[in-house]
């Protein structure tokens, strides 16, 4: 924290923490915000409900594979399903600038329409701001969702174990690498690279029919793979231990991620899960994901140690390093 913000605090690490602990939790203190979740459990008198909001600000608004409006329904959506919940409503905000196409709105708000019908989710306010040019480089959206948490579900850091498995439900890093390639023009008219962007519902509620051998379930975006681990790892006051001979990587995301330089580790995913499953819970819930063409590149990727925190990657080397949150490499305007 050195005066102003800077790219660093949005990247989903390390910087990101300082800001909220340093400045958002100095203020606006509640011990369901403390968790620091995507999600917030709510309790009072009748049905467990989960409260989301998200805002989107990527860059270029349309991508390969998606664009800011289905972003900003699946986005609000995978944070609920996180949590075990049952999506039910979203509310959406947008700040307009003043010369967007109206044609490319209108192909926003019918992605929006068409990805809340996917997820059978219902958008059912909403509220419209314009400001003048150069001040929204286009379109922001802020989505908010609620979603109904079923009796019985128990997704919760701390019940992580020694000897659970962590699962990862399809390749890591695409929606990070797609993203990049468009804002640069990398590899133009390449079609096997494209965003995952997509809803993790089907995948949600398959692994949640294995409860209580599951134990959580992430979806790993900003930050990506490795950020999501760090989280888990020090929220259950353990070791994960991760081989990168497991990790499913797609090889045109793989190269672009080399041509950039960055690790596919750390950039982010639109529609993919991180679980982490009691042993007997772990292989049927790998056999239900793959039966789902979302999940069909399903892989356990590790296990969890006795520990303080860590995240250890057995290198396809064999060597090992920890991995931490990203720090001091902004990947701004991803979501």
């Amino acid at each position: 924290m050195e005066g102003v913000v800077s790219l660093a605090h949005g990247d989903g690490g390390l910087a990101t923490r300082e800001l909220l602990r340093e400045v958002f939790l100095k203020y606006l203190d509640d011990p369901a915000l403390r968790r620091l979740e995507d999600s917030a459990r709510v309790d009072f008198p009748g049905p467990c409900l989960v409260l989301t909001t998200d805002a989107f600000v990527v860059s270029p608004l349309f991508f390969p594979g998606g664009d800011i409006g289905c972003l900003s329904v699946y986005g609000t959506v995978n944070d609920l399903c996180c949590l075990g919940a049952d999506p039910l409503f979203l509310t959406a905000s947008f700040v307009l600038e003043e010369g967007l196409r109206l044609a490319d709105l209108e192909r926003i708000v019918a992605s929006m329409a068409q990805a809340t019908r996917r997820v059978g989710v219902r958008l059912v306010a909403g509220d419209t701001k314009v400001v003048p040019r150069g001040m929204a480089d286009g379109l922001y959206v802020t989505t908010s969702g609620v979603g109904h948490i079923p009796p019985g579900t128990d997704l919760r850091p701390e019940r992580i174990s020694p000897g659970d498995r962590i699962l990862v439900s399809g390749t890591i890093g695409d929606h990070g690498v797609a993203v990049l390639a468009a804002r640069h023009r990398l590899l133009e008219g390449e079609a096997t690279l494209a965003s995952d962007c997509g809803p993790v519902h089907r995948l949600a509620g398959a692994a949640r029919r294995f409860a209580p051998g599951l134990k959580v379930m992430r979806d790993p975006t900003r930050g990506g793979l490795a950020t999501v681990l760090k989280e888990l790892a020090e929220a259950g006051r353990c070791d994960l231990l991760v081989e990168e001979e497991a990790l499913p990587t797609d090889p045109a995301a793989a190269a672009v991620a080399e041509l950039l330089g960055l690790d596919l580790l750390y950039l982010a995913s639109e529609g993919k899960l991180v679980a982490v499953a009691a042993p007997e819970a772990a292989d049927a819930i790998l056999q239900a994901w793959r039966q789902l063409p979302e999940g069909q590149r399903a892989s356990c990727v590790g296990e969890v140690r006795e520990g303080s925190g860590r995240v250890l990657l057995k290198t396809a080397l064999g060597g090992t390093r920890e991995l931490h949150l990203v720090t001091g490499e902004p990947l701004p305007r991803i979501c």
